[in-house]
Order: structure tokens, then sequence, then C-alpha cells
């Protein structure tokens, strides 16, 4: 059975040849739309979102110079990048369409056309272009990045549009950046991407949730340690910045570092050396800094929780990951993807979202971002019934964020949690089920 994923927009002043294309596209193409000339392809292109633009390169029956499909075909191109166009000429026109490849073109056919020729060209790019749109959050903490093929989902908000303007220009530079963003909203897949388009992409980068770390661990896990350093050290250990020497060190939480361990790393960034716990011998490292947090330095700094120094140096150039409810037009793009993803994985022949169901989801205030998302629509895949996801499917936590009761009892399961996770602020607050923000307000409430 041919797989019918992705979308197809075709731009063609012939009604025969748009009435065959929708006979024949849809059993290739989750959707198909057809339109008679490009006066109506950029609000298509905005509403429709199409993966694949199949393009006639003449629309003027008097003027067959193929000029207007190249420059529409640029066009495209420039307003979305991850869409593929493939031109639609006659003949004669195939110097053009060739030109028309070079100018970001993903391939040309020629009319007439043969079914399967065109077939193999347009889920070609179709594919080339799902690849490219997806987005996998949730890297694995403490791991080394760059393993799998997750790419960042850029969609149409402005935000995320004026944030892949500004990741061209840093990319190719050493500049320190630190990302900042509420649980959920990709900082990490970001942190990939710019690592992904530097200049030291070669090397795989190194990433840590350097919140989560105990204390008592963290020089030896940041800086590594000599053998009989201490107990239970019965081999050299390298550390997190000399595993990334010559490539990019991504720090996950930097705002949940205690402040004397601050000082600590603030003295590694500034000289770009470390000193092994139990050695003695400085050595010099070659890294590319990448932070990110959830909270407000600013405030932490005024509060006295955060270095003011340490801030300055991590804060070179800023980027701020807007919540998904602050970017509702991608929010059922995303959903898209991540139905194919789980429809694949669970076997399901699902089709689409239905637009009650798309509305339903850009309601929502999404707390957990795409993450939160992300689950939805998983759930909504292993329980539908149908061919397309619908409102009934989608399946919405209406609970607030904080699901500690306001009563004698909150700060008592709150010590609990702090003793259970041995004063680890990140492990105590997954295990009451609430933001660290928001734990961290209930230790300053209680005095803890």
């Amino acid at each position: 059975m041919a797989s019918k994923n992705g979308k197809i927009l075709v731009v063609d002043d012939n009604a025969g040849i748009r009435r065959a294309l929708e006979i024949l596209l849809p059993l290739h193409f989750a959707q198909v739309k057809t339109i008679p000339s490009p006066a109506t392809l950029v609000p298509e292109l905005e509403t429709f979102r199409p993966q694949v633009v199949l393009l006639d390169m003449n629309f003027n029956t008097s003027i067959n110079s193929g000029n207007e499909g190249l420059y529409w075909a640029g066009e495209i191109k420039k307003m979305v990048p991850e869409v593929e166009v493939v031109l639609f000429t006659a003949y004669a026109d195939i110097a053009l369409a060739v030109e028309g490849m070079k100018r970001g073109a993903f391939d040309f056919i020629v009319k007439p056309w043969e079914n399967d020729k065109l077939i193999q060209v347009l889920t070609g790019a179709r594919d080339k272009a799902l690849k490219a749109m997806r987005l996998l959050p949730g890297l694995a903490r403490d791991s080394v990045a760059g393993e799998s093929g997750d790419q960042m989902f850029w969609g149409a908000s402005p935000a995320m549009k004026a944030i892949r303007k500004t990741l061209d220009k840093i990319a190719p530079t050493d500049a320190t950046v630190l990302i900042t963003g509420e649980n959920g909203t990709g900082k990490d897949v970001l942190a990939r991407e710019i690592h992904a388009h530097s200049l030291r992409k070669g090397k795989p980068m190194v990433a840590v949730d350097a919140g989560a770390i105990t204390e008592t661990l963290f020089e030896s896990e940041l800086f590594g340690h000599v053998k009989g350093a201490f107990t239970d050290a019965h081999t050299d250990h390298i550390g997190k910045f000399e595993q990334a020497d010559g490539s990019t060190l991504f720090l996950d939480e930097i705002g949940n570092i205690p402040p004397h361990l601050q000082a600590k790393l603030l003295r590694a960034i500034q000289s770009r050396s470390i000193v092994r716990v139990g050695g003695s011998e400085a050595k010099p490292v070659d890294i590319r800094l990448i932070c990110a947090t959830n909270m407000d330095l600013e405030a932490l700094v005024r509060e006295g929780r955060f270095r003011e120094d340490l801030f300055y140096r991590i804060n070179t150039v800023r980027l701020a990951l807007p919540p998904l409810r602050e970017r509702k037009e991608d929010i059922v793009p995303l959903a898209e993807i991540f139905l194919e993803r789980f429809a694949q994985k669970y076997h399901r022949q699902l089709d689409g979202i239905t637009p009650e169901a798309g509305e339903l989801l850009k309601s929502h205030r999404w707390g957990g971002n795409i993450r939160e998302l992300q689950n939805c629509i998983e759930k909504a895949v292993i329980l539908s019934d149908g061919k397309e996801l619908t409102a009934r499917d989608i399946q919405l936590d209406a609970r607030p964020e904080n699901p500690l009761r306001n009563d004698v009892e909150e700060e008592r399961l709150v010590r609990d949690a702090m003793q259970r996770s041995r004063g680890n602020i990140s492990a105590a607050a997954k295990l009451l089920g609430v933001s660290r923000p928001t734990l961290y307000a209930k230790l300053k409430k209680y005095g803890l």
C-alpha cells in the first residue's frame, strides 16, 4: 500500500491537469490542494502548510518564458526553505528547469508526464521536507549529543524566525550563547542546532544537566579527577570540559548551580582551563559554551543566588525560546509531525487532524509546551479509532501546573521531597511534579 504522508500544493493554470492530479496524488499524499495561479500562493503556504509545491513554470499563455515559475520557486524557498519545490515544465523549457534547480528547486517534471516518475519525484521531495521539518524534543541528559537525526522545527511564528536569523549569524562563531525558555520549549534541541551549524560540528556536542549534579560530584563531573583523589576514585576520570575539547559544551539548567560552585565554574570558563580534582596540572580546554535555563537569572542575581560576573560571562548572546502558547500558528504543524511519527510507531493509519481538533489544540495553554503536545498526540494516536484525530481523541490535562495543596501538608511534602532527593532541587521538583521555580518559591516560603 502506498504511503500517504504529507501535503502537496499544485499550482497550474490547466484545469485538466489539476483534475488529473486531484485523482492521482491523494493515493500518495495525506492532503492535496490545487490552485490555478500563484496569485494566492503566499496565503496558501501560510494556511495549508505543504511539504511540497508542484509549480508550473508558465502562467501567461502569451508569454511562455518560464521566468514566472523561476521567480516563484525562488520566493517559496525564501519564505519557507523547508518546503521542496518541484517544477512542472514543457520539454522546451528543460534548460530553465535546470536553472530552477540551481536556485533551490528539488527537481523538475516534464509534461506530459509518466505517473511512476512523477510520484517518485514528488514523494522523494516530500520525504526530504518531512525530515527537515521534524523536531524530536527531549535530548537525553548527561549524554553526548549528536547521535541521532533530531532537527529543529522552526515553524512560522515571528519569534522563531528571529531566532533562526540570529542563529545563522552566530553559529559559525565561538560566541557563548544563553538559551532561555520554559520547560519543554526545546532548549536542548536549539543547542544542538547551533552546534550542527558551527565550525565544531565535526565532533559531538557534550551535554550535561548542570543542576542535576550533586554538590559532592560537581567538580569531578565537570573537571574530572585523578586516581586516588577520593574514596572510590580508582582510575583517572575525564570531566565534561575535557570531553568537549574542540567541540561544544552544553550546560543545561545552569540556574540551579549553587553560588559557591558557580565560582569554580566561572574560573574554568574565564581561563578556558581546568584542574582535575586531586591534580595540580592546569589543562587547557578549547570549548564553545552554550548554557540554558528556565529561570530568571536577572532575578537570581538581584537575590544574590546567581553570580553577576558569571551571568555576564555566559550572556554574550541570548536566545529566548517562546512558549508554545505564543506561537499558536505552529501548534497544528507540530502536532501533525508527531502524528506521523506515532502513527508509524504504533502501526496506525491516520491521515491527519480534523479542523475541530486543530482548534482545540490551539486553544490550550500548553504549560508543558512542545513536550506536553508530543505526549498529548501520542496518547491520541493510541486511543484513536478513526482515520483522523478528532477533538474527541484529544485529551487535555486541565490541572494547574502546581499540584501542591495550599495547606499544612504542603510544607511536609516539600521537606520530604528534599530529604529523599538529598537536597537536589531538580530531583525534588520531579518527585513533587512541579517546576524548579515553583519549588524554589516553596523553599523560600517555608525557610528551607
